[in-house]
């Protein structure tokens, strides 16, 4: 049983920044994938940033130049850093970890709210 929790949401003004962090507890198993959705109202899930194990790293067109994916393999962490933050990147934020991103363990999500 692998449990994700999400931290770091939150309401910001238009250009400010947000650090999320996700935290997996409940397996010593180690994740190929580890990344982050998003969900806005009325919208699908999308991916916004994706790390490998092996250190490849992508990003949604969207945020490139703007948010930054780190993960730390001993702890079981994946971290997003988000600047420059627009009304357009209000969503909930899910973290996702597996052997293919996509699939796997879900967090429950934290909320991102971006106001103009």
């Amino acid at each position: 049983q692998v449990q994700l929790v999400e931290s770091g949401g939150g309401l910001v003004q238009a250009g400010g920044s947000l650090r999320l962090s996700c935290a997996a507890s409940g397996s010593t198993f180690s994740f190929n994938f580890m990344g982050w959705y998003r969900q806005a109202p009325g919208k699908q899930r999308e991916l916004v940033a994706v790390a490998t194990r092996g250190g490849t790293i992508n990003y949604a067109d969207s945020v490139k130049g703007r948010f930054t994916i780190s993960r730390d393999n001993a702890k079981n962490t994946v971290d997003l850093q988000m600047n420059s933050l627009k009304p357009e990147d209000t969503a909930v934020y899910y973290c996702n970890v597996g052997h293919f991103i996509g699939l796997g363990s879900w967090g429950q999500g934290t909320q991102v709210t971006v106001s103009s």
